[in-house]
Parts: C-alpha cells; sequence; structure tokens
C-alpha cells in the first residue's frame, strides 16, 4: 500500500537538556507560533542541512571559478612526469 504524504515515517528522539534550554526553547516556540517539537524539527533539521551541505559542496571564490573553469576549456599539456605515471597505470591495469 502507498504511504500519503500525511504518513511520513518518524523516529523518536529523546534528550536531557537544561531546564533554562529547555524553557528558553518552550519561549522560542511559542514566539513563533510552533510546538516545541515542530520547533525543535525546524531549527535542528535547517542546521544539519547547512551543515552536509557545507561539507557536500565546495564553494570558490570568483576568482577561484574563472581559474577552474579556464582549466576544464584549456587543459594544459601533461609533463614527462605525468605521462610517464598514466603508462605505468596503464600497464599495471592491463596486467590484471
Amino acid at each position: 500500500m502507498n504511504k500519503s504524504k500525511t504518513d511520513v515515517e518518524t523516529a523518536r528522539l529523546e534528550a536531557r537538556i537544561p531546564v533554562q534550554i529547555y524553557d528558553l526553547m518552550q519561549r522560542a516556540a511559542r514566539l513563533r507560533g510552533m510546538t516545541l517539537t515542530s520547533y525543535l524539527i525546524a531549527t535542528a533539521g535547517e542546521d544539519a542541512r547547512r551543515i552536509v551541505e557545507d561539507a557536500d559542496i565546495m564553494r570558490l571564490a570568483r576568482e577561484d571559478q574563472t581559474v577552474f573553469a579556464e582549466a576544464l576549456i584549456n587543459p594544459i599539456a601533461p609533463n614527462e612526469r605525468l605521462v610517464r605515471a598514466a603508462k605505468r597505470h596503464s600497464e599495471m591495469i592491463e596486467r590484471r
């Protein structure tokens, strides 16, 4: 049977936190018009997404983007060392 959009798989999370932080989070949730659960899902979920994105995505300054693109468009010729290494690599792979 297919799950509807409202049937979201969930997991339980329990945590012991200082009462002051709990009270602060409760207040923040109320100020946003949210339950504590929805507030925690929204804030922790967004923070987790941002951290994972920062780990997965390489960001380059504009100058570095230009240098990278130019290298892809007009690659420099391999030097003798790289040619020898590529030859050794292909010989090793063909032996297998």
